[in-house]
């Protein structure tokens, strides 16, 4: 089964200063972690995908307009309250698995060392039906 993982950071939720202003230590341990994490999921077989994600200030919402024309908004969105830091897309044996990797992340250090314990959206990832299923 297949899951993906959405690490977001809320303001409202977290006490936590934007990682630009983290000592350069705890960046790069914050970092390693990840680094860690994807190569752990590589070994299990479990990896798919992760990435991180520019920060909301270079988001752009993109719609149809009328007759089909394209309309973009740039940001920022200063009334942006959570935005998706990043990702990962995993395929594992089990939900109770996906859990416990989504705690996994969760835990990330942050300034001092200290686990963010951000939360961490899990949701499985809908397969299309076969066509032997249609």
């Amino acid at each position: 089964m297949k899951y993906m993982m959405l690490m977001q950071f809320s303001g409202q939720t977290q006490e936590l200063p934007p990682i630009h202003t983290w000592p350069v230590e705890d960046v790069q341990a914050h970092i390693q972690f990840m680094h860690d994490t994807n190569e752990k999921l590589v070994d299990a077989g479990e990896f798919v995908d992760a990435q991180g994600l520019a920060a909301p200030d270079q988001a752009k919402i993109v719609r149809a307009g009328e007759g089909g024309a394209v309309v973009v908004t740039d940001g920022p969105f200063p009334e942006t309250k959570e935005f998706l830091v990043g990702y990962w897309i995993i395929d594992c044996d089990s939900t109770e698995r996906a859990v416990d990797l989504a705690a996994h992340v969760s835990a990330a250090p942050g300034p001092g060392g200290k686990p963010l314990n951000m939360p961490i959206e899990l949701r499985q990832v809908m397969s299309a039906a076969s066509s032997e299923e249609l």
